[in-house]
């Protein structure tokens, strides 16, 4: 079979770490512990005049014609979002559900093919049992990872961890973000024994043996009328018939709450790949295909290295060879948590 098995043609995964939009609220450190009444953050639009920065051509380099482009004013209408004056704390909160059935794909269309995907996930969880995954994913939320530029500069963040069945709490987990480093995934030693309760939890939802439902709740210190940094939107229609497009820079809001895309949280829930070549460099990013990173426009990990994800998959698949970098095992079943399609063309 490992020479004649093809990749089949249709061939798709739900995601399992499903998270929800996280919604942004504002209030007051000293009264962090009752985020529900805490006021939304709402988005407001101010109107600015900038000068002109951007990079010139060399044609354009001439002082009279910088003189004149400097002339002109460069207006600008932009969302902004940030606390009351007389609030200093960010609260943030989403919910995270786990689910399992790893190895059992959502569409396929070759039955041979998928008994030995799910033979494979079937062999790495007897081996590993999830344990390095969970982990990391654990640590992602400890963190605060998904915090993302709302992170930086704060002066205290507490993340809260309640573990939700029924609608009610059956277990509450409280971490310092500030004292994890997210180049790393070393515990500190004063959160190990929380980690590793946190660890078996994401672990059973991923074997599929217990229903796991996760309240995340950040309370961000970052001071009184301090800007605070949601998603931002694409604008895919900039046309002058869309108000939205009229604008420099539009925030993301659920209803009037300024929020985060689920898709960013995500994002950062699955940033444990520090399995790719020359991961000492960047640290740790987000499980994709081929290791792709936007923001330094890069993919890394490459076809030519044979560290892609459709590779990698290919190899322990169709043709019996285990990724011999453990971590490169790691990352085939994680990218089959993120979910996709991973069918081959014809």
């Amino acid at each position: 079979m490992a020479n004649t098995l093809k990749t089949a043609s249709v061939l798709a995964f739900e995601r399992k770490l499903d998270n929800t939009d996280a919604l942004f609220y504002a209030g007051n450190w000293n009264n962090h512990e009752k985020i529900k009444e805490w006021p939304p953050v709402v988005i407001r639009e101010k109107s600015v005049r900038g000068t002109i920065s951007n990079r010139l051509s060399a044609k354009d380099q001439d002082p009279a014609k910088i003189d004149a482009k400097i002339e002109k004013p460069n207006l600008q209408t932009v969302d902004v979002a940030t606390l009351p004056v007389d609030a200093d704390t960010l609260g943030i909160r989403f919910t995270l559900r786990v689910s399992g059935n790893i190895g059992e794909p959502s569409a396929c269309n070759n039955v041979d093919y998928q008994q030995k995907l799910q033979q494979t996930v079937k062999q790495y969880v007897e081996k590993y049992s999830f344990d390095e995954l969970a982990k990391r994913y654990a640590m992602n939320l400890a963190n605060g990872r998904f915090l993302w530029r709302n992170r930086l500069g704060a002066e205290q963040i507490q993340i809260k961890v309640n573990q939700l069945k029924m609608g009610s709490i059956q277990k509450q987990w409280s971490f310092d973000a500030l004292v994890f480093d997210v180049r790393d995934f070393s515990v500190p030693e004063q959160y190990t024994a929380s980690i590793n309760e946190l660890t078996e939890v994401i672990k059973l939802g991923l074997l599929g043996e217990l229903f796991v439902l996760l309240e995340i709740i950040a309370y961000v210190r970052v001071g009184e009328g301090q800007e605070v940094f949601p998603s931002q939107e694409l604008i895919l229609d900039t046309g002058s018939n869309n108000n939205k497009g009229s604008k420099s820079k539009t925030l993301y809001t659920v209803g009037t709450t300024a929020a985060m895309h689920s898709q960013k949280v995500g994002n950062a829930l699955r940033t444990i790949d520090s399995w790719y070549p020359d991961s000492h460099t960047l640290g740790p990013i987000a499980v994709e295909p081929y290791g792709a990173v936007t923001s330094k426009g890069k993919a890394y990990r490459q076809p030519k290295q044979k560290v892609d994800f459709y590779t990698l998959l290919d190899n322990w698949i169709r043709r019996d060879k285990i990724p011999e970098n453990e971590g490169d095992q790691h990352f085939v079943i994680a990218t089959l948590i993120r979910g996709g399609v991973f069918g081959e063309k014809e």
